[in-house]
């Protein structure tokens, strides 16, 4: 089979790493047309998002009179998330309860993220200590199934462990930081860009590699969150931050100012893990940069030139000694000696389609959220 030829887009950075790329005859890839003709015309950071906002901020505030909240926020101490929980208390004038994952693998500049943000606006803060043993045992399978989507055991105990928390307590609206801001460029699937949480796919690989039981690790299907959370308990979604103006800069600036919130030097720096899995794991062993993505986000909502992109992508975000600690460390916390992790790091790469999946339906469900103009951006 011939080897395909490496092609960069000439707008964003995306590049043949991502297998089903297209490109047009003046080498413009299909990133920048789905921003421009598919997204941009529907986006309003604006005086008509600023209405729409509001127009949901008072349903909330009508559905919530009388209880201790009116919505739930899950924050990691990043960037967005920590945005969005400022935007809904003043901006919205919600009463948010604060909802944080802990799944070990926290920075302390994170949790200080999260204190100040949560003493700032005065909010509640309710935090979920996910059982370490689980944990542990789920990400060691993982990577010993060798698919790139080793983030997805994270995900999935913060995703759910919400969900399941908003059940239970009858909370009917989630705000979530994601925004076409600064992700309006997704991640391919092949890249680690796993859509959903496929309990089949985790049950096969824990199955396969697991050593313990996974009694309390929470994991809630994404038919079961998509189809019996949404429509038969009514729970709603909203992502404020595409109805108000993002610019990532003045948005650190803005928090840096009012509550001394420290910025990361990138995207989910916050999870010591996630850095590590982003940083190393998934470019060394598989060749994907998701820093990719993460620019040409910014390069299509013009925070960031193409230029100053491809420099930084040109090198490592993190030098080498540092990772090399990284890699030790995070072979300790997993109960693995460095060989081994070293050996899995060297192991025959595989995907998720070598496990028992139900990404079929997934996929048959994101065709139709693009059809009804739910999800804009590129699903591959």
């Amino acid at each position: 089979m011939s080897k395909v030829k490496y092609q960069i887009c000439t707008k964003t950075i995306m590049d043949t790493s991502d297998p089903n790329i297209v490109f047009d005859e003046n080498g413009v890839s299909d990133y920048y047309h789905n921003f421009h003709n598919t997204i941009v015309p529907d986006w309003h950071p604006d005086e008509k998002g600023e209405k729409e906002l509001m127009k949901i901020a008072e349903k909330i505030k009508k559905e919530g009179l009388g209880k201790d909240f009116d919505c739930i926020i899950g924050m990691s101490g990043g960037l967005d998330s920590s945005y969005v929980a400022y935007v809904a208390k003043e901006k919205m004038g919600l009463r948010p309860l604060i909802f944080h994952v802990d799944a070990g693998w926290n920075t302390q500049q994170a949790v200080g993220n999260i204190e100040k943000l949560i003493d700032g606006l005065n909010l509640d803060l309710y935090t979920e200590v996910i059982n370490w043993e689980e944990v542990k045992d789920l990400q060691v399978a993982f990577l010993k199934s060798q698919i790139p989507d080793q983030d997805l055991v994270q995900d999935y105990a913060f995703f759910s462990a919400l969900y399941k928390f908003a059940r239970k307590h009858k909370i009917k609206y989630v705000l979530t930081g994601s925004n076409i801001s600064t992700e309006g460029c997704r991640e391919p699937e092949e890249w680690g860009g796993y859509a959903g949480i496929d309990k089949t796919l985790v049950n096969d690989i824990h199955r396969k590699f697991g050593k313990r039981p996974l009694k309390t690790f929470p994991i809630v299907d994404v038919l079961v969150y998509k189809i019996f959370y949404k429509y038969f308990l009514g729970m709603e979604v909203f992502k404020p931050l595409n109805l108000v103006p993002y610019i990532k800069k003045d948005v650190e600036k803005l928090l840096e100012d009012k509550f001394k919130w420290q910025k990361f030097q990138h995207k989910h720096h916050e999870s010591r893990f996630t850095r590590f899995y982003e940083d190393y794991w998934l470019p060394r062993k598989f060749g994907f940069e998701k820093r990719r993505a993460h620019f040409s986000s910014l390069i299509l909502t013009g925070q960031m030139s193409r230029e100053e992109a491809l420099e930084r992508i040109s090198k490592p975000e993190l030098d080498d000694q540092f990772l090399l600690q990284e890699f030790e460390y995070v072979a300790n916390k997993l109960d693995l000696s460095v060989q081994e992790l070293r050996d899995i790091f060297n192991g025959e790469n595989k995907t998720y389609k070598d496990y028992k999946n139900k990404k079929s339906i997934i996929g048959l469900g994101t065709k139709v959220m693009r059809l009804l103009g739910l999800e804009k951006r590129l699903f591959r």
